[in-house]
């Protein structure tokens, strides 16, 4: 606790008030030829791609982390989307996506998202692929919507419930601040960026993908109106117990993405998916962080391409 109030002590003195920027102008800026926006109940629109091989045999939606955006998946989407159809979308709070004032986010609103973004564009069942928090959403969704998943892949993923002995908290100092009630008031009201570089280079453990292009997006897109609020809200963590038990009725073929050097989720957890999903397989990178599909994308996909190959025929 001393830590995190001497960092936020550092970042009031060096932080300054930041206003919210426009959608408008985020939208002209991040956007692409490929962005949508799909108009959901209660006042969301979001934004989503869909890419790829319209005919392909697979689909694969892509759900991104915490304080992140679709472009997390754009490595992916490169080398696959010549034999894929490729679907990633912000979640409420995130990236393009608009939420109304005084939304409360939970991870079974992020699955009802992923759902209704589904569901209006018609896809059969697919391969859903969440990193970090998008790994949380990812295995709810396989629990929640079986028949809908045809195979499911975590990367880095949130949500193991047991911690390892000795396992430390390397975390990045913005979600130690997430957990006091100071330092979400500062993180709600002031400039993202002081602590943005830091932590992005921990997430991404490799300083070279760290460019200010990327420290500018994840900054800029945390300005969009009502996004700190959202991201900040300590009400938005799922009040639904769960033990490692838990996973054992996932009966989607799962592949298991862990980065050994990840500092944001432990790599034991990350790995334990791999032990309460039946059949799972679980794949370490040695050399990977929090974001393997952005730092290694030329071996995940290898890995992702073959998983994919080996999955059942669509019912």
């Amino acid at each position: 606790m001393r830590v995190v109030m001497l960092g936020l002590a550092g970042l009031c003195l060096s932080a300054c008030v930041a206003g919210d920027i426009p959608y408008a102008e985020l939208e002209a800026r991040y956007g692409s030829e490929a962005s949508r926006y799909m108009d959901l109940p209660g006042d969301l629109r979001v934004h989503y791609r869909d890419e790829g091989n319209p005919e392909a045999e697979i689909t694969l939606v892509m759900v991104h982390g915490f304080a992140a955006s679709l472009h997390a998946w754009e490595p992916w989407v490169e080398r696959l989307e010549g034999d894929y159809r490729l679907v990633s979308l912000d979640l409420p709070g995130h990236g393009l996506t608009r939420a109304p004032d005084g939304y409360q986010s939970s991870p079974e609103g992020q699955v009802a998202v992923v759902d209704a973004v589904a569901t209006r564009l018609g896809l059969p069942p697919f391969v859903l692929a969440g990193n970090s928090m998008g790994g949380g959403v990812a295995w709810r969704y396989a629990l929640a919507h079986p028949q809908k998943v045809r195979g499911l892949v975590l990367v880095n993923a949130a949500g193991w419930p047991e911690a390892t002995e000795g396992e430390g908290d390397s975390r990045p100092l913005v979600f130690k601040l997430l957990e006091n009630p100071a330092g979400r008031m500062v993180l709600r009201n002031l400039d993202p960026r002081p602590l943005a570089g830091r932590g992005l280079r921990q997430a991404y453990g490799d300083e070279a993908l760290v460019t200010p292009a990327l420290i500018d997006r994840y900054v800029e897109l945390a300005r969009a109106p009502g996004h700190r609020a959202i991201l900040t809200d300590p009400r938005r963590r799922s009040a639904d117990p769960v033990t490692p038990e838990t996973f054992a009725a996932i009966t989607a073929p799962t592949l298991v993405m862990v980065g050994a050097l990840d500092q944001v989720i432990p790599a034991a957890r990350g790995a334990g998916f791999a032990q309460g999903v039946p059949g799972s397989r679980l794949i370490t990178y040695a050399d990977g962080g929090h974001v393997p599909m952005e730092q290694l994308p030329d071996r995940t996909v290898q890995d992702l391409r073959t998983f994919l190959t080996g999955l059942p025929p669509a019912p």
